[in-house]
């Protein structure tokens, strides 16, 4: 179990299965620029935040509910939480839907990150959540996602991928993929093609840069052997 203070944002794994440099230098690094997609991304979450609560005989909907596992040392927020109650009023049934401002991805980006909030969602509740979706604004639809061994598997392995980083404290290096770091918000900071992997850009910078100083100190130096002459 995990305590307060070592709890690592569900929004991280998709930083750290996007780019584990990006999600070194946000997470431990506190760095982060905001950029166009990133802003309408917030704007969307906030709108959705606002949105007023439904709710019917057995049914509620729950927006910007909160989230934790102890177990797993996550916490976050889902953008809407959808249950379904017996007679007696008990939650028999859970669906986590989280939005998205761009279109369906080929990888597991979005869904590792929906499975972590249905494990969460799990351990706040105990029941087993089966299933959630993810509504993509650009395609104006909800995608339909199972949580099956395999996707809980890849969640688990990104919970962990992301807690080693968090507690080596050590940002990897860079290494420029055109497809990624050009779409990157960090992009400005990261640098990936003056610091990346086998690059001598920085290593010629400073070399560069002590010769400069050695040269102004030498000047220095001559300057007040001719004051003292």
């Amino acid at each position: 179990m995990f305590d307060e203070e070592n709890l690592i944002p569900i929004s991280a794994l998709q930083h750290v299965l996007f780019c584990e440099r990006q999600y070194a230098l946000i997470h431990l690094e506190q760095l982060w620029e905001e950029n166009f997609f990133t802003a309408e991304g917030r704007v969307l979450h906030e709108r959705v935040d606002t949105e007023h609560h439904e709710s019917r005989k057995n049914f509620r909907q729950e927006y910007g509910m909160a989230l934790r596992s102890l177990s797993l040392g996550l916490i976050g927020k889902c953008d809407l939480v959808e249950l379904w109650y017996s007679e007696d009023d008990v939650v028999k049934r859970i669906s986590p839907v989280e939005f998205k401002r761009g279109k369906e991805k080929a990888d597991d980006v979005d869904r590792v990150q929906l499975c972590a909030q249905a494990i969460c969602l799990e351990e706040m509740f105990s029941i087993p959540v089966e299933g959630g979706q993810i509504y993509y604004l650009q395609e104006h639809r909800r995608t339909n996602e199972a949580f099956n061994e395999e996707l809980r598997s890849h969640t688990r392995a990104a919970i962990e991928r992301a807690r080693a980083l968090w507690e080596s404290g050590k940002t990897p290096a860079a290494e420029y993929e055109k497809n990624k770091c050009d779409r990157c918000s960090i992009v400005d900071i990261c640098m990936p093609k003056n610091t990346g992997k086998g690059s001598k850009n920085v290593e010629r910078f400073i070399q560069n840069q002590l010769r400069i100083i050695r040269a102004a100190c030498m000047t220095d130096r001559e300057q007040v052997n001719e004051v003292s002459e």
